[in-house]
Protein backbone atom coordinates (compact mmCIF):
# COMPACT_ATOMS: atom_id res chain seq x y z
CA UNK A 1 0.00 0.00 0.00
CA UNK A 2 2.93 2.49 0.76
CA UNK A 3 4.36 2.06 -2.97
CA UNK A 4 0.55 2.30 -4.26
CA UNK A 5 0.35 5.41 -2.56
CA UNK A 6 3.77 6.80 -3.56
CA UNK A 7 3.09 6.00 -7.47
CA UNK A 8 -0.12 7.67 -6.90
CA UNK A 9 1.44 10.72 -5.70
CA UNK A 10 3.71 10.59 -8.32
CA UNK A 11 1.08 11.06 -11.21
CA UNK A 12 0.26 14.35 -12.84
CA UNK A 13 -2.16 16.29 -10.26
CA UNK A 14 -5.61 15.69 -13.35
CA UNK A 15 -4.87 11.47 -13.32
CA UNK A 16 -4.09 11.82 -9.84
CA UNK A 17 -7.84 13.15 -9.21
CA UNK A 18 -9.46 11.04 -11.58
CA UNK A 19 -7.66 7.80 -10.04
CA UNK A 20 -9.15 8.95 -6.45
CA UNK A 21 -12.41 9.79 -8.19
CA UNK A 22 -13.11 6.39 -9.64
CA UNK A 23 -11.80 4.14 -6.86
CA UNK A 24 -14.30 6.47 -4.95
CA UNK A 25 -17.22 5.23 -7.14
CA UNK A 26 -16.04 1.27 -7.39
CA UNK A 27 -15.69 1.19 -3.45
CA UNK A 28 -19.41 2.97 -3.10
CA UNK A 29 -20.90 0.70 -5.46
CA UNK A 30 -18.69 -2.48 -3.44
CA UNK A 31 -20.07 -0.73 0.25
CA UNK A 32 -23.69 -0.64 -0.92
CA UNK A 33 -23.52 -4.56 -2.13
CA UNK A 34 -22.13 -5.61 1.21
CA UNK A 35 -24.89 -3.36 2.82
CA UNK A 36 -28.28 -5.01 0.81
CA UNK A 37 -26.42 -8.41 0.54
CA UNK A 38 -25.47 -8.79 4.50
CA UNK A 39 -27.75 -11.65 5.10
CA UNK A 40 -26.77 -14.86 2.34
CA UNK A 41 -29.80 -17.05 3.67
CA UNK A 42 -32.55 -14.70 2.94
CA UNK A 43 -33.04 -13.87 -0.95
CA UNK A 44 -32.90 -9.85 -1.62
CA UNK A 45 -33.34 -7.93 -4.56
CA UNK A 46 -32.22 -4.46 -5.42
CA UNK A 47 -35.61 -2.29 -4.90
CA UNK A 48 -35.81 -0.49 -8.25
CA UNK A 49 -34.37 -0.43 -11.89
CA UNK A 50 -32.51 2.90 -10.78
CA UNK A 51 -30.66 1.04 -8.12
CA UNK A 52 -29.21 -1.51 -10.70
CA UNK A 53 -28.80 0.56 -13.02
CA UNK A 54 -26.61 2.95 -10.47
CA UNK A 55 -24.40 -0.17 -9.34
CA UNK A 56 -23.58 -0.72 -12.61
CA UNK A 57 -22.76 2.64 -13.08
CA UNK A 58 -20.39 2.78 -9.77
CA UNK A 59 -18.71 -0.80 -10.29
CA UNK A 60 -17.86 -0.39 -13.72
CA UNK A 61 -19.55 2.60 -15.96
CA UNK A 62 -17.18 5.16 -14.32
CA UNK A 63 -14.38 2.94 -15.19
CA UNK A 64 -15.18 3.35 -18.74
CA UNK A 65 -15.84 7.20 -18.31
CA UNK A 66 -11.88 6.88 -16.12
CA UNK A 67 -10.13 5.65 -19.28
CA UNK A 68 -11.64 7.71 -21.49
CA UNK A 69 -10.62 10.84 -19.80
CA UNK A 70 -7.26 9.19 -19.77
CA UNK A 71 -6.64 8.37 -23.06
CA UNK A 72 -7.98 11.94 -24.48
CA UNK A 73 -4.86 13.22 -22.17
CA UNK A 74 -2.62 10.84 -23.35
CA UNK A 75 -2.99 9.23 -26.33
CA UNK A 76 -2.81 11.20 -29.54
CA UNK A 77 -5.63 11.54 -31.89
CA UNK A 78 -7.48 9.30 -30.00
CA UNK A 79 -10.68 9.20 -31.37
CA UNK A 80 -12.40 9.90 -34.03
CA UNK A 81 -15.45 11.27 -32.04
CA UNK A 82 -15.79 14.14 -29.67
CA UNK A 83 -14.73 13.38 -26.03
CA UNK A 84 -18.62 14.01 -24.58
CA UNK A 85 -19.57 11.25 -27.33
CA UNK A 86 -16.88 8.71 -26.41
CA UNK A 87 -17.64 9.34 -22.42
CA UNK A 88 -21.38 8.75 -22.66
CA UNK A 89 -20.84 5.86 -24.63
CA UNK A 90 -17.80 4.61 -22.24
CA UNK A 91 -20.06 4.63 -19.52
CA UNK A 92 -22.70 2.50 -21.14
CA UNK A 93 -19.86 -0.31 -22.36
CA UNK A 94 -18.96 -0.70 -18.96
CA UNK A 95 -22.47 -0.67 -17.60
CA UNK A 96 -23.06 -3.36 -19.78
CA UNK A 97 -20.20 -5.43 -19.70
CA UNK A 98 -20.99 -5.72 -15.37
CA UNK A 99 -24.52 -6.16 -17.03
CA UNK A 100 -23.16 -9.32 -18.88
CA UNK A 101 -21.27 -10.27 -14.81
CA UNK A 102 -24.64 -10.26 -13.28
CA UNK A 103 -26.82 -11.94 -16.19
CA UNK A 104 -24.22 -14.67 -16.05
CA UNK A 105 -24.07 -14.96 -12.72
CA UNK A 106 -27.68 -14.90 -11.92
CA UNK A 107 -28.34 -18.27 -10.29
CA UNK A 108 -24.86 -18.64 -8.44
CA UNK A 109 -25.86 -14.87 -6.99
CA UNK A 110 -29.42 -16.24 -5.87
CA UNK A 111 -28.03 -19.18 -4.12
CA UNK A 112 -26.00 -16.45 -2.47
CA UNK A 113 -29.19 -14.80 -1.08
CA UNK A 114 -28.35 -11.46 -4.05
CA UNK A 115 -30.61 -10.66 -6.98
CA UNK A 116 -29.61 -7.66 -9.04
CA UNK A 117 -32.75 -7.62 -10.81
CA UNK A 118 -35.30 -5.21 -9.86
CA UNK A 119 -38.30 -6.07 -7.18
CA UNK A 120 -40.39 -3.72 -8.49
CA UNK A 121 -40.13 -5.71 -11.70
CA UNK A 122 -40.90 -9.36 -9.61
CA UNK A 123 -43.83 -7.31 -8.25
CA UNK A 124 -45.23 -6.52 -11.61
CA UNK A 125 -44.95 -10.24 -12.30
CA UNK A 126 -46.47 -11.60 -8.68
CA UNK A 127 -43.00 -12.99 -7.90
CA UNK A 128 -40.33 -12.46 -5.38
CA UNK A 129 -36.81 -12.98 -5.51
CA UNK A 130 -37.00 -16.41 -3.45
CA UNK A 131 -39.09 -17.53 -6.28
CA UNK A 132 -36.79 -17.53 -9.51
CA UNK A 133 -35.07 -20.35 -9.10
CA UNK A 134 -38.07 -22.88 -8.44
CA UNK A 135 -39.74 -20.70 -11.30
CA UNK A 136 -37.08 -19.73 -13.64
CA UNK A 137 -39.51 -19.82 -16.99
CA UNK A 138 -41.69 -17.01 -15.03
CA UNK A 139 -39.01 -15.11 -14.78
CA UNK A 140 -37.67 -15.14 -18.30
CA UNK A 141 -39.30 -11.64 -19.58
CA UNK A 142 -37.50 -10.10 -16.86
CA UNK A 143 -34.18 -11.75 -17.67
CA UNK A 144 -34.80 -11.11 -21.67
CA UNK A 145 -35.80 -7.87 -20.89
CA UNK A 146 -31.81 -6.65 -19.41
CA UNK A 147 -30.53 -9.59 -21.50
CA UNK A 148 -31.51 -6.96 -24.40
CA UNK A 149 -30.10 -3.93 -22.67
CA UNK A 150 -26.86 -5.47 -22.25
CA UNK A 151 -26.99 -6.60 -26.00
CA UNK A 152 -27.61 -2.51 -26.71
CA UNK A 153 -24.66 -1.35 -24.19
CA UNK A 154 -22.67 -3.74 -26.06
CA UNK A 155 -23.14 -2.36 -29.09
CA UNK A 156 -22.46 1.00 -27.76
CA UNK A 157 -19.21 -0.37 -26.56
CA UNK A 158 -18.59 -1.59 -30.47
CA UNK A 159 -19.24 1.76 -31.50
CA UNK A 160 -16.80 3.09 -28.72
CA UNK A 161 -13.82 0.65 -30.18
CA UNK A 162 -14.60 1.73 -33.55
CA UNK A 163 -13.55 5.49 -33.52
CA UNK A 164 -10.24 4.81 -31.40
CA UNK A 165 -7.33 5.80 -33.84
CA UNK A 166 -4.99 3.51 -32.39
CA UNK A 167 -5.03 0.11 -33.90
CA UNK A 168 -3.40 -1.27 -30.34
CA UNK A 169 -5.89 0.62 -28.38
CA UNK A 170 -8.65 -0.65 -30.80
CA UNK A 171 -8.06 -3.78 -30.23
CA UNK A 172 -7.71 -3.82 -26.19
CA UNK A 173 -10.87 -2.15 -26.13
CA UNK A 174 -13.01 -4.45 -28.71
CA UNK A 175 -11.81 -7.42 -27.06
CA UNK A 176 -14.60 -7.12 -24.00
CA UNK A 177 -17.42 -5.88 -26.64
CA UNK A 178 -16.30 -9.46 -28.93
CA UNK A 179 -16.04 -12.24 -25.96
CA UNK A 180 -19.39 -10.16 -24.18
CA UNK A 181 -21.38 -10.53 -27.62
CA UNK A 182 -20.37 -14.37 -27.57
CA UNK A 183 -21.34 -14.71 -23.58
CA UNK A 184 -24.81 -13.11 -24.31
CA UNK A 185 -25.49 -15.08 -27.38
CA UNK A 186 -25.16 -18.37 -25.35
CA UNK A 187 -26.91 -16.73 -22.53
CA UNK A 188 -30.10 -16.10 -25.40
CA UNK A 189 -29.92 -20.09 -26.57
CA UNK A 190 -29.54 -21.05 -22.46
CA UNK A 191 -33.27 -19.82 -21.94
CA UNK A 192 -34.14 -20.44 -18.33
CA UNK A 193 -31.90 -23.50 -18.01
CA UNK A 194 -28.65 -20.52 -17.44
CA UNK A 195 -29.98 -20.12 -13.82
CA UNK A 196 -29.08 -23.61 -13.67
CA UNK A 197 -25.67 -24.26 -15.22
CA UNK A 198 -22.23 -22.36 -15.76
CA UNK A 199 -22.57 -19.75 -19.03
CA UNK A 200 -19.60 -18.82 -20.30
CA UNK A 201 -17.32 -18.63 -23.54
CA UNK A 202 -15.07 -21.68 -23.82
CA UNK A 203 -11.15 -20.83 -23.35
CA UNK A 204 -10.51 -21.90 -27.05
CA UNK A 205 -13.24 -19.51 -28.40
CA UNK A 206 -11.56 -16.68 -26.17
CA UNK A 207 -7.86 -17.93 -27.62
CA UNK A 208 -9.83 -17.38 -30.89
CA UNK A 209 -11.37 -13.89 -30.68
CA UNK A 210 -8.13 -12.69 -29.36
CA UNK A 211 -6.18 -14.18 -32.30
CA UNK A 212 -9.04 -13.32 -34.72
CA UNK A 213 -8.25 -9.38 -33.46
CA UNK A 214 -4.19 -9.90 -33.76
CA UNK A 215 -4.13 -11.23 -37.25
CA UNK A 216 -6.89 -8.23 -38.70
CA UNK A 217 -5.09 -5.71 -36.63
CA UNK A 218 -8.12 -4.95 -35.16
CA UNK A 219 -9.21 -3.50 -38.83
CA UNK A 220 -12.85 -1.61 -38.48
CA UNK A 221 -14.53 -3.95 -40.64
CA UNK A 222 -13.14 -7.10 -39.47
CA UNK A 223 -14.29 -6.48 -35.89
CA UNK A 224 -17.30 -5.33 -37.27
CA UNK A 225 -17.72 -8.65 -38.98
CA UNK A 226 -16.52 -10.69 -35.81
CA UNK A 227 -19.24 -8.92 -33.80
CA UNK A 228 -21.91 -9.90 -35.77
CA UNK A 229 -20.79 -13.37 -36.26
CA UNK A 230 -20.24 -14.28 -32.25
CA UNK A 231 -23.58 -12.11 -31.58
CA UNK A 232 -25.34 -15.25 -33.53
CA UNK A 233 -24.91 -19.29 -32.46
Amino acid sequence: MPHSLEWLEQLRTADRDDVRAVLEKITRGQTLDLQRFDNPAEVRALPTAADLDEYTYLVAGCVGEFWTRLCFRHVRKFARLSEEEMLALGKRYGMGLQLINILRDAGSDLRAGRCYFPNEELVAARMDASQILREPERFQPIYRKWREKAEHEVEAGMQYSQAIQNRRVRAATVLPALIGARTLALLRDAGATALHRKIKASRREVRGIIASVAITLAARSQIDEMFRRFSKL
